[in-house]
C-alpha cells in the first residue's frame, strides 16, 4: 500500500534551519508530482511547495520563497524541503503528499490535487 513517511521536524529557534524528508514506498514514486503542505492550530491546511515527477519544476508559496527549497531524490524514493531562515509564523505540522495522477503536466497548490499524504511531523519556530 502506499506510505508517506515525514521526517525531520523539530523545535527550532528563529532563523534557524531544518530539512525535512519524506520517504515514500508502494506506488511509483518517480511518476509523480510531490507536494509540502503545513497545517497550523485553527487553521486550513496550506500549500508550501511542490515538485514536478521530474524534478524539473518547482512552486513555492509567497511566503517561502528564497528561503525554502523543494528537491527530490528519485533514486531513493524521497522529497525533501530545506526551510532556512525560519520565522515563529512557520510553525506547523507540515506534510508531504503524492499528486493523485501520474506525469501530469501541471502541478497542484489545493489539497484536493493530492491523492496520498503523510501523518505529519511537527515543525516549532520558537521566537
Amino acid at each position: 500500500q502506499v506510505q508517506l513517511v515525514e521526517s525531520g521536524g523539530g523545535l527550532v529557534q528563529a532563523g534557524g534551519s531544518l530539512r525535512l524528508s519524506c520517504a515514500a514506498s508502494g506506488f511509483t514514486f518517480g511518476s509523480y508530482a510531490m507536494g509540502w503542505f503545513r497545517q497550523a492550530p485553527g487553521k486550513e491546511r496550506e500549500f508550501v511547495a511542490a515538485i514536478s515527477w521530474n524534478g524539473g519544476n518547482q512552486y513555492y508559496r509567497d511566503s517561502v520563497k528564497g528561503r525554502f527549497t523543494i528537491s527530490r531524490d528519485n533514486a531513493k524514493n524521497t522529497v525533501y524541503l530545506q526551510m532556512n531562515s525560519l520565522k515563529p509564523e512557520d510553525t506547523a505540522v507540515y506534510y508531504c503528499a503524492a499528486d493523485r495522477l501520474p506525469r501530469r503536466p501541471t502541478m497542484g497548490w489545493t489539497p484536493r490535487e493530492y491523492g496520498y499524504w503523510g501523518q505529519g511531523t511537527q515543525v516549532t519556530v520558537s521566537s
